[in-house]
């Protein structure tokens, strides 16, 4: 079967959770598929990005969006109904440019990941067509309206409002629809069913290099994406001090690409700010301690797969861990506020023979539990269900 991938961003490196998840899945599928790539591009595009993906995909096509365009799709969204990161992605001259690579590649089968990418397909009602809606942005947009200061707050309540309501009527488009955790299909109710799908983990996360622990505490992610941000600063500000109370030379380490000013602001002696790494794995291995406060994301967190997969003992909050399905105490430890988060920190470190039993059952859970093998051919199975 050909399938036609459409994509917001292009999937190449892997630093972003969206990247990650269609670069497994287009690396598995194509074992048994053709795959066609058309992606969107806001920015730079890797220069090493298509010979990767030629591995994989038959044809690739990627739309840059010039500056111009984005500035210009800033200012019209406000005007608009649709919700800003749709607005934002979407132009008449990619549409064009999507057709032409849509009519002369003939898919089978079309998979957009994210509703950014619905607006380019929804026309197409001869052509079966899958959904894969990773996270209810609605849910998320909301959480962070919580939590921001006006005028932002105004501003993510619109775009929550928005995202609610195309979320739901833009799934009428679409024969099957994919999400990648329970609570968050809970947070779309549309009237058609919705497959929890998954993330797996890397199998180069299986492979056990044997690296000097120099590192004591890691958090990492895209450290200009916001809930990484708050989760970074969280854990330096108020999380570190109790810690430091106790253990005063221990080291936090943020790692992760594109920080934020406010994520490079926190780099000290005791803080660690290391920007992008070319080897994630070196990282988590030459870490003691994994620690995941995610305060406003309710997806299944990538992060805590590979820390776990990697054999860190790991802890992360009640709000993380409703996707991730851990066991609290033999698998993973659940914290929820700064006290709580030092605490755990504390056990970790004077238990250590916990912390191993903690990590070995963490790894265990983690590698039996999600496969991007086993994931893609669930998606198999759904994609091929008749409309």
């Amino acid at each position: 079967m050909r399938i036609l991938f459409v994509l917001s961003r292009v999937p190449y490196p892997l630093e972003k959770g969206d990247k990650l998840r269609a670069y497994h899945m287009i690396r598995e599928l194509s074992k048994r598929h053709e795959i066609v790539l058309f992606c969107l591009a806001d920015e730079k595009v890797h220069p090493r990005a298509e010979e990767e993906l030629k591995h994989f995909c038959s044809e690739i096509y990627i739309h840059r969006i010039p500056l111009i365009t984005r500035l210009w799709k800033l200012f019209t969204s406000f005007f608009s109904k649709k919700p800003f990161q749709v607005e934002y992605f979407y132009t008449h001259g990619a549409q064009q440019e999507f057709d032409a690579f849509l009519e002369e590649n003939l898919p089978q089968h079309i998979f957009c990941q994210l509703i950014r990418t619905a607006e380019y397909v929804k026309s197409y009602r001869t052509i079966p067509k899958t959904l894969d809606y990773m996270d209810a942005f609605s849910a998320g947009m909301e959480k962070m309206a919580n939590s921001a200061a006006w005028p932002m707050r105004i501003f993510m309540q619109n775009e929550q409002r928005r995202l609610d309501q195309y979320e739901r009527s833009i799934a009428g488009y679409f024969d099957h629809h994919l999400i990648i955790s329970a609570q968050d299909a809970k947070c779309i109710a549309i009237d058609r069913p919705m497959h929890v799908l998954a993330n797996g983990i890397d199998p180069s996360f299986f492979e056990h290099r044997s690296i000097e622990a120099s590192r004591d505490l890691l958090f990492t992610g895209n450290m200009s994406y916001r809930p990484n941000v708050e989760s970074a600063r969280f854990l330096a500000i108020e999380v570190m001090p109790l810690v430091w109370k106790r253990y005063p030379d221990l080291q936090l380490t943020l790692a992760g690409a594109n920080p934020s000013s406010a994520v490079q602001a926190l780099k000290g002696k005791k803080v660690e700010v290391t920007g992008w790494v070319d080897d994630i794995f070196s990282v988590y291995a030459s870490s003691r301690i994994f620690v995941a406060p995610m305060l406003i994301n309710s997806g299944l967190q990538n992060k805590l797969l590979e820390a776990m997969a990697s054999g860190l003992p790991s802890v992360t909050t009640q709000l993380a861990n409703n996707a991730l399905g851990a066991t609290d105490g033999k698998e993973i430890l659940i914290a929820n506020d700064a006290e709580e988060t030092s605490e755990a920190i504390f056990r970790l470190i004077e238990d250590s023979s916990f912390a191993q039993q903690m990590a070995k059952n963490g790894q265990s859970y983690v590698t039996g539990t999600y496969s991007w093998e086993t994931e893609v051919e669930r998606m198999e199975s759904i994609m091929q269900m008749l409309s």
